[in-house]
């Protein structure tokens, strides 16, 4: 499986990924899955900055991400798949996409109307269900910012 990593993380591309996840994976293509960046070059190009000149970047809307994932699995590029929030990972993994594979939900920061389960993940009220629709759909939902963390486990997510 060429896919290495389907991570939650708002800031997308950023330290944490590049570095903590990148040193650890070796990825050599970030596959950023947000409907609002595939059609916005200029924010693109401000991504592809964070990443090593060996690695590619690429976008793509959650419609056209759920049809292409079997190609990115089948090809030799080690990838990381990142989405910007719940709600779009849990599309991506409508029809049992994700089935059997770990997503990690690594970065939510505070805002308005979320609850803090730890100082990096904090959860807004519709998050719940974006959660329970992952576990529903196959994947095996965990919370961890860095490789070596402790892990936050999906019932300590829905219980906080």
């Amino acid at each position: 499986m060429s896919i290495r990593l389907f991570r939650v993380d708002e800031r997308l591309i950023h330290g944490q990924v590049v570095i903590g996840w990148g040193r650890r994976l070796h990825p050599r293509r970030y596959l950023v899955v947000d409907d609002a960046l595939a059609g916005s070059d200029w924010e693109q190009d401000l991504y592809r900055l964070a990443v090593e000149d060996e690695a590619e970047v690429e976008f793509l809307g959650v419609d056209d991400a759920r049809a292409s994932l079997a190609d990115y699995e089948a090809d030799a590029v080690p990838t990381v798949v990142l989405t910007r929030d719940l709600a779009s990972m849990s599309r991506l993994s409508e029809g049992g996409l994700l089935d059997g594979r770990s997503v990690n939900v690594g970065g939510l920061h505070p805002g308005a109307g979320r609850r803090p389960v730890r100082g990096w993940l904090n959860l807004g009220p519709d998050d719940a269900s974006h959660l329970r629709s992952l576990v529903a759909a196959g994947a095996d939902v965990e919370g961890r910012d860095l490789p070596d963390s402790p892990v936050v486990g999906v019932d300590e997510m829905l219980a906080s």
